[in-house]
């Protein structure tokens, strides 16, 4: 899910081939020293003149090493353009990904060719195989360094300025994305997952509406009142901070929560989505992710949290 030299994009391919040529390159190199270590070790070796020593040191030390090392850096030079692709002016006619790196989560907006945001995520990317994207990296507090290693190479978030990154997921699949610049006490805590899928699929997600807020009792019609965990996710303050599609939840400040079901992890990665892990999560943040934003609940009966947390995870 994690590694440069697994790749699932054709930046990442890039990088990984132009990784096994240094270590070719390298190995090369480190044969010819060691042959020269060897041979100047033999003790029965015959004494070599100044001429034969001056070639020796020539070829061996600086013709070898010259050719070798010139041929890997104009090697990387030509790679350059693939591991950094660039097409038309700023972008036009790609699909659009904002990604917005914050204390210590991603905000994820995915916009139509306007600009106009269609849907809202958090600590989620999908991406279509075979389709590049266009990422547009902004930042709200500190610089982090958005990285997904199976699909491409790191670009940096900083605060006050919007980076672009083209990328191409060559295969489906769900990869790991991590923030690669120390944001805190909280940066290695800080992943994302990316879910690699047809074109067709995505636009499918994206135009698809989340389901009800409230779900509807099984074999009958929505009931009348809020869900018990809606009424309690409004009763203790959490649309100040989140968001939830379809309901009086309108906050900006944190993670918009609008089909936290699907979402494989919760804190950004740092748990799997179970029920279990969303109580422990709600109930004290700051010991799972410490100087994590979001205050903790832990005076809440168990009842009510785990009433928020079912609420929350049936939210697909």
């Amino acid at each position: 899910m994690q590694s440069a030299l697994d790749p699932a994009g054709s930046e990442a391919s890039a990088v990984a081939t132009l990784f096994w040529v240094m270590v070719v390159g390298g190995g090369v190199i480190w044969l010819g020293v060691i042959g020269l270590m060897i041979y100047a070790s033999r003790k029965s070796r015959s004494l070599m003149g100044e001429a034969g020593a001056s070639k020796v040191i020539f070829f061996g030390g600086v013709a070898f090493p010259v050719v070798v090392l010139a041929g890997l850096l104009s090697y990387a030079v030509w790679l350059m353009p693939a591991m950094r692709p660039w097409f038309g002016g700023e972008g036009e006619g790609l699909r659009r990904i904002e990604v917005t790196g914050e204390q210590f989560w991603w905000r994820v907006r995915y916009l139509d060719a306007s600009g106009k945001v269609i849907r809202e995520s958090a600590n989620e990317v999908r991406m279509p195989v075979g389709e590049r994207v266009l990422f547009r990296l902004k930042a709200s507090d500190v610089i982090h360094s958005f990285w997904i290693p199976s699909i491409g190479g790191k670009m940096d978030a900083i605060p006050g300025r919007i980076n672009e990154l083209q990328l191409m997921a060559t295969k489906p699949g769900s990869y790991r994305g991590v923030c690669a610049e120390f944001c805190g006490t909280s940066h290695a805590l800080m992943a994302f997952t990316v879910q690699a899928m047809p074109a067709a699929e995505l636009d499918t997600w994206l135009a698809a509406a989340p389901a009800p807020a409230v779900s509807p009792t099984p074999g009958g019609p929505a009931p009348a009142d809020p869900a018990p965990g809606l009424a309690l996710f409004l009763r203790h303050g959490c649309a100040a901070c989140h968001a939830i599609d379809g309901t009086e939840a309108e906050g900006r400040i944190g993670p918009d929560l609008t089909r936290f079901g699907q979402r494989p992890t919760i804190g950004a990665g740092t748990l799997p989505n179970t029920q279990e892990n969303l109580v422990r999560f709600i109930r004290a943040p700051d010991q799972i992710k410490p100087n994590v934003r979001m205050p903790a609940y832990g005076m809440l009966p168990e009842d009510e949290l785990a009433a928020i947390a079912e609420y929350l995870r049936g939210l697909e």
